[in-house]
């Protein structure tokens, strides 16, 4: 749709023009707010219709509940035990030498671990990056000139 060339305005008229588009502007953008206000009109809708909700909650808990248990299928699964008190021995070593290597790595490894996961943690949560410095020991000479 072509627009016929406009005649010469006044500089009130466009101001008064500006202000105009500017409200409509602002009108419309409150509208479009109100619109993608999800949990508003969530809020709202449980506000005025309450028993649905409810009811709708309580449905669906009754089917997460009643579902699984008509699939549930039990399965038996029966463990070899060691026959002779000499397996059982042997695997209560190894267990043993297992649990021992495992935690002298815990305590070995900790403060690797723990310095990883503060690093980590500062790069996520945007905070200062802390460096720790060497300190740097110098050592200077200096030759006395003898007088």
């Amino acid at each position: 749709m072509a627009k016929e060339p406009r005649r010469q305005q006044s500089s009130n008229e466009l101001r008064a023009e500006i202000a105009r588009s500017r409200d409509r502007f602002a009108r419309d953008l409150r509208v479009f707010r109100r619109e993608i206000d999800i949990p508003r009109k969530i809020k709202r809708s449980f506000q005025r219709q309450t028993a649905a909700w409810i009811t709708a909650a309580v449905v669906v808990g009754a089917l997460l509940i009643v579902l699984p248990m008509r699939r549930r299928k039990t399965v038996r699964i029966e463990a070899k035990a060691p026959t002779t008190d000499k397996e059982r021995g042997k695997k209560v070593v190894e267990a043993g030498f297992l649990l021992a290597a495992l935690k002298f790595a815990a305590t070995v490894l900790k403060p690797v671990v723990v310095s990883y996961v503060t690093k980590k943690m500062r790069s996520y949560s945007g905070g200062p990056q802390v460096e720790r410095r060497k300190a740097v020991v110098r050592f200077e000479f200096t030759l006395l000139a003898e007088r």
